[in-house]
This record gives C-alpha cells, structure tokens and sequence, in this order.
C-alpha cells in the first residue's frame, strides 16, 4: 500500500508530522482526520532507492530486544513516546530504526500503540498488534511485552533447532553431488579416451559409468534447463491452497521428518495460544491469530474447525479430539486446564515438553540422517573411481 508524508496539528495545538499507508491522498486524509488531526500537507513519499540486498530485514533478534527494552522501560515508568524515542536512538538497524520513527509519530499523533504497530504489518504481525492491543486494554503493557519477548526467544530456539539439524545433512549432500557431477563431466571422459586409445575391453562397471557419463554431457544443459523450469512451476504451485495442502499433507507423513514437523507445530500451537491466552486476548481471536502462525495448512485447517466448534458452543477440547492432529496426550492435558481454569498455563507447560521432545527428534533425525547421506556418498564416488581402475587392475594383470 502506498505512504503518505503528513504534517499538520492535533486538537491540542501540538505539531504532529509522520507518515500513513493509504490507498490514495483522500484516504489518507480522512484517516487522519479520524485521528482528530488537523492537516497541513500531505504528500506521497518518495520511493527509497535502495539497491537490492543493502537494506537490512528486521529479524527476530530485533524483535526480541525491542519487545524485551520496551517492556524494561514501561516497567521503569517511562511514558511510551520516551520509550520509542529511546529504541530509535539505540537501534543499530536503520530499516528497523525508521519503523520505530514511524511508530513514535503516529503515537504522538493520537494513534494507540497497538494501532500505530499495525501499520506496519511487515514487521508486526497480529500476534504482536493483538497482544499489545490486550495489554493497553487490560493496563498490563509492560507484562506483555516481557512475555512477547520470552515467546519470541523460545519460538527462535525453536526454529533455529529444526534449520540447524538441516544444514549439515545438506551441505554434504549438496558437495556430493557437485563431486558426482563433475566427476562424470570432467575426470570419466580422460579415462574414457586414454581406454578408447588403448583398445582394451572394458569390464561391465567401467562401460555402465563411461555411457553415463556421455548421457549427462549431451543433456546437462537441457536437463539443467528442465530442472529450472519444473522448480518454477513447483514454486507457483506450492502457493496455491490445492498445492500447500499436498506437499504438507505430504510432510506430515514423512517418516523421521514427519515426527519432527508434527511435534515442532505443536509446540509453536501451544507456545502461541498459551502467550495469547495468558494475555488477554478472547480465546477466538487468539485461534484466529494461531492458525495463521501454524506453519502448515493442514494443522492451520484442524484449528480453524476448532475456533469454529467454540464459537458455536462447545469447548475446546472436543474439536481437538476430531481434528485428529493433536495426540491424545495434548488433549487430556487441555481438558484438565480448561476444567480447572488454568489453560494458558497448562499450554505452556505442553509447549515445554514440546520442546525438549523437538529436541530428542531433531538429535534422532541428525544421527539417522549423518550416515545414511556419508554412506551414500561414498559409495557413489567411491564407485566411480573403482569402476574407472578395474581396467587398469585388469591390465596390469596381463602385463604380468
């Protein structure tokens, strides 16, 4: 959406300048006015002409600093404009520095804390807006945002467990490839002429390498061409409903890494909806906000039919138990904290004990994974080196 420069005077007489996402000039001026801001001028903002790569995303990490000084502060009794102020002056990312900027003049301008973080929905996602909306609501700004910043720390411990694991399986798998491939474009047609040359019959191993290696250099490009073009289309594909429900349908049931995907939305269900819970927000809108951060369509699916059987009446634990995804554990252990009211904490309990059985199937998909890709490793280029020396054994022998 585009954004507007604007300057111009609250009820007060005090001078206001910020900047406003609307659809065009009218828009933005009636949103203003909504604020009871008298305007002097407004105008679109120049593009940034930044070049590609050279501004920095906020990240997590920024997040969790600011959520964790900003709650610090208001404990200390520092008013939020002073707050804000503060973040842009310590803030080391400029991208993140403006955004903050942005945020300190919309709320001096009139706007709610939480309103003037929705306007940047790219760095404040709803579970941010909706649990500093709560904590304005409830006069608990300071406990939410401590709590966002502990969600944020254990959401990014979390993540960063699953990606870690991933690396090392890939990075070996990736550089074996690479040695395969070149091996078979660079190293198999010397031998292949230097044998040619010598006219000697070449064993079965020796002939099945050499005529793949001819295959590959005559399709490499093609080929390489054909795996571009099918990775686009399988890109546009995954973005469509029919194809994010497939391919996570599909993950789900993986063996080894389906353990890991099931168990990991779990912890980020129970983590998310607990911190939601615990911070005022109703229980709909806090699954409404949770299936958005599920990280899978068919999880994100089940809880929706969740929130829909609790806005028709029924407690939570029954749409749980027909959903099918949750495991019976999680929902004998919701029903005991929605009996005894005492759901958020109970949530996050689940989410602890999520999180160290993430733990134990990352560490079993790792030490499962190591071999099985060095193994397979060293037997593709182990293989092509034997089947390139065979000859050469076979020679030798004559000779003596």
């Amino acid at each position: 959406m585009p954004v507007f420069v604007y300057s111009g005077r609250t009820a007060g007489s005090k001078t206001v300048s910020g900047e406003i996402e609307a659809r065009d000039k009218q828009e933005a001026m009636g949103k203003l006015r909504q604020r009871r801001v008298v305007v002097s001028e407004v105008r679109a903002k120049p593009r940034d002409l930044a070049v590609g790569g050279m501004r920095r995303r906020v990240g997590v990490k920024d997040l969790k600093i600011f959520a964790r000084l900003f709650g610090t502060m208001v404990n200390a009794g520092l008013p939020i404009d002073m707050c804000l102020q503060i973040l842009v002056e310590q803030t080391k990312n400029k991208t993140f520095a403006k955004t903050i900027a942005d945020v300190h003049n919309g709320v001096t301008g009139g706007a709610s804390l939480s309103d003037a973080l929705s306007r940047h929905k790219r760095v404040f996602d709803n579970l941010f807006v909706n649990m500093v909306a709560a904590g304005e609501a409830g006069g608990a700004l300071a406990m939410v945002f401590q709590r966002l910043a502990t969600y944020l720390e254990k959401a990014d411990a979390l993540s960063r467990k699953v990606k870690g694991a991933m690396i090392y399986p890939a990075v070996i798998a990736s550089v074996a490839t690479g040695a395969t491939i070149f091996m078979l474009l660079k190293v198999i047609p010397v031998f292949a002429k230097m044998f040619h040359d010598l006219g000697a019959e070449l064993p079965g191993p020796t002939r099945f390498v050499m005529a793949l290696s001819n295959v590959l250099q005559r399709t490499f490009l093609p080929g390489l061409a054909v795996l571009i073009v099918a990775g686009f289309i399988f890109r546009r594909w995954h973005r469509t409903e029919q194809g994010k429900r497939t391919v996570d349908k599909l993950l789900l049931k993986a063996p080894v890494l389906g353990s890991v995907i099931r168990k990991t939305a779990i912890a980020r269900f129970t983590r998310t909806l607990g911190v939601l819970i615990s911070s005022g927000v109703p229980i709909l809108s806090a699954l409404d906000i949770t299936a958005k951060t599920s990280g899978n369509v068919v999880i994100q699916t089940a809880i929706e039919k969740v929130r829909r059987s609790i806005s028709e009446g029924k407690n939570i634990t029954v749409p749980l138990a027909e959903s099918g995804v949750f495991p019976s554990m999680v929902v004998q252990l919701v029903a005991v904290g929605e009996q005894t009211g005492r759901l958020a904490e109970m949530l996050g309990k689940i989410a602890d004990f999520y999180d160290e059985e993430v733990d134990a199937a990352v560490s079993a998909m790792t030490s499962l994974i190591e071999p099985v890709v060095i193994v397979l490793m060293g037997g593709v280029i182990g293989g092509l080196l034997v089947s390139m020396y065979l000859p050469m054994f076979d020679m030798i022998g004559a000779i003596k």
